[in-house]
């Protein structure tokens, strides 16, 4: 990665970290994509052992983008317009906590930021179980997830894009 002020860390689980990849990975200022863990128990998790449930952590993506181009409320919005964040137990047919949906903010405008996006879409009649949680160590996931979808020329199977925002 260069070496540039202006590019900026954001970290999101919405589900299968794949189809979170994916459209992150295609929006623009988006620089790079790596999908991994956050929020667990354990240090140096494997993908086995986040199955379990038992780790605390989440299918994460982290999310390196480029301020001159795009900014974390754009990246917020993209968030919730490319899963099912009002599901309380997984993200469609992936059930177990590792897969809810979760923002992890660094700052107070981080979670500030989330927290209007929650609230335009409570507003709005959404119903949103989406978490805030306080960014920890990412644990970087086996290489063979990294751009999955990229690889496999395929499109996800539980991350549909959906216009919300305006």
């Amino acid at each position: 990665m260069e070496n540039n002020k202006n590019i900026c860390k954001a970290y999101f689980a919405s589900g299968c970290f794949w189809g979170t990849e994916y459209w992150f990975s295609k929006a623009a200022g988006v620089k790079a994509t790596t999908v991994g863990f956050m929020g667990g128990n354990i240090d140096h998790p494997t993908y086995r052992e986040v199955c379990t449930g038992t780790t605390g952590h989440l299918e994460c993506v982290e999310v390196e983008y480029d301020t001159d181009v795009t900014n974390y409320e754009n990246l917020l919005k993209l968030f919730f317009e490319t899963h099912n964040f009002s599901q309380t137990n997984g993200q469609g047919p992936d059930i177990g906590s590792q897969y809810l949906s979760c923002i992890f903010y660094f700052n107070q405008a981080e979670k500030q930021a989330a927290d209007r996006c929650i609230d335009f879409l409570r507003k709005n009649g959404y119903s949103v179980a989406t978490q805030l949680r306080r960014a920890t160590t990412f644990w970087r996931a086996e290489d063979y997830h990294q751009q999955y979808y990229k690889y496999k020329g395929t499109r996800p199977y539980c991350h549909i894009y959906r216009k919300i925002f305006k």
